[in-house]
C-alpha cells in the first residue's frame, strides 16, 4: 500500500514539507515540470512529495533548496507551531494548513501584509462571505 493510503494519510511533517515545496515553487512562477527537469524527476513525482504522499528524501530536499535558493530550514518554518501544539499551548489552536495552495492564496497571503488593519478586516469580512461563514464560524 502507498505511504499515504492509510488510515491515517501522509505524516503531518511530510505534508508540511511538501506543502512548502508547493507554495515555494508557486511563488517563483515555476511549475511542475520545471521542478522536476531541475531535479532529474517526473512532475508525478513531484505532485506526490508536495501532497506529502512520499517522503522528500534529505538529499533531494537538499537540491530542492539550492534550486529555490533557500536554506532547507524553510521548509520546516511554521513546523515547531504545529509540533509543539497541546504540549504547553494548552487549547490554543494547531497550525492549520488543510487549504490549497495556488497562486491565488499564495498572492492574497503575500499582499494581506501590506494592507491596512482596515482594509484586512474588510476582506476578510468579504472572503467569509463569498465562503457562507460567519465571523463566530472562525472563533
Amino acid at each position: 500500500m502507498a505511504r499515504g493510503g492509510g488510515p491515517d494519510g501522509p505524516h503531518p511533517v511530510d505534508k508540511h514539507v511538501g506543502r512548502r515545496v508547493c507554495e515555494k515553487r508557486i511563488s517563483l512562477g515555476y511549475n511542475q515540470s520545471d521542478l522536476g527537469r531541475a531535479l532529474g524527476l517526473t512532475f508525478q513525482q513531484i505532485q506526490k512529495y508536495e501532497k506529502g504522499a512520499n517522503r522528500i528524501s534529505a538529499s533531494k530536499l537538499w537540491d530542492i533548496a539550492r534550486f529555490f535558493k533557500v536554506d532547507v530550514s524553510y521548509f520546516f518554518q511554521g513546523l515547531t507551531e504545529q509540533a509543539q501544539a497541546g504540549m504547553a499551548e494548552g487549547d490554543a489552536p494547531t497550525f492549520e494548513h488543510d487549504f490549497p495552495a495556488t497562486r491565488h492564496t499564495i498572492e492574497l497571503a503575500r499582499l494581506a501584509p501590506s494592507l491596512s488593519a482596515r482594509h484586512q478586516k474588510l476582506l476578510l469580512d468579504m472572503a467569509r462571505e463569498l465562503a457562507g461563514r460567519d465571523a463566530d464560524d472562525e472563533n
